[in-house]
């Protein structure tokens, strides 16, 4: 376990150093969050402008939900799209090979090599929401102590999905579509889930499991969630990580190298 810090370490001081020497694009995706942002709270308020309200679901409350999908796309610029879309490039261009042969986990390799700072503005506004909605519900350090465990869950949850997707990638090789697809459908947790009709709250929460992204945590942050929830949490993030590793020894199976 040391070792594999020692490398993160290593891989990230480089990526950082590397990005900075661009640091127009950190101005660049600043006001590119500002207005994604500002497109969500509008769109939020249209369903609140005229007393309307999703049932059990203040404005406030809503905020939250806001907030915890901000921290989640933050993350993934941050963390996961700038590793885990360079998967189909590593089978197209056959630097998988490399990868594979290195004295390290390729999962883990793959996961981690390198990190954008991009992600970061996303990341403080979500913060910023929360804590405004927060303070205006008059939530205290006890309400988001125990949101830390569902997000992490949250995180785990979207972190596998978008991994085993790119793993398909050693069969189907172009799969940009795909992520594409899988993004759109995680736009849905920008709202809490009784905005939507029963079948796409279905849908969201045990085909594609928006559910336990955003709602659930806010739920936690509220002090409304129920253990049942929790738990499922719980289980899901353990049993989707334990299937992206075991999805990728599998695809493994089935990529021939560049040089064969």
């Amino acid at each position: 376990m040391q070792r594999y810090w020692k490398v993160l370490k290593l891989f990230w001081s480089a990526a950082i150093a590397a990005e900075i020497e661009y640091r127009i694009n950190f101005f660049i995706a600043t006001l590119s969050s500002i207005g994604n942002l500002a497109g969500s709270l509008f769109g939020l308020f249209l369903f609140y402008r005229n007393g309307y309200t999703f049932s059990g679901w203040s404005w406030e409350a809503a905020l939250v939900v806001l907030g915890i999908f901000t921290l989640l796309q933050g993350f993934s610029a941050t963390f996961l799209a700038p590793n885990l879309n360079r998967i189909v490039r590593h089978v197209q261009e056959g630097t998988l090979d490399f990868v594979l042969l290195k004295p390290i986990r390729s999962q883990f390799w793959l996961s981690t090599h390198t990190i954008s700072p991009w992600g970061v503005p996303d990341l403080i506004f979500g913060g910023v929401i929360i804590g405004y909605a927060g303070k205006r519900l008059g939530l205290g350090i006890t309400n988001y102590l125990p949101s830390i465990i569902p997000l992490l869950c949250g995180l785990i949850i979207l972190y596998s999905l978008w991994f085993i997707l790119g793993a398909t990638s050693i069969w189907f090789v172009k799969i940009y579509n795909a992520t594409e697809v899988l993004r759109g459908l995680l736009e849905a947790g920008r709202y809490p889930m009784v905005a939507y009709p029963a079948a796409y709250r279905f849908f969201f929460t045990f085909i594609v499991p928006v559910t336990f992204l955003t709602t659930v945590p806010a739920e936690v942050i509220l002090g409304r969630v129920e253990i049942p929830w929790l738990l499922g949490a719980l289980v899901l993030a353990a049993v989707l990580f334990w299937a992206s590793s075991k999805f990728w020894s599998f695809a493994l199976r089935f990529y021939t190298s560049a040089s064969s």
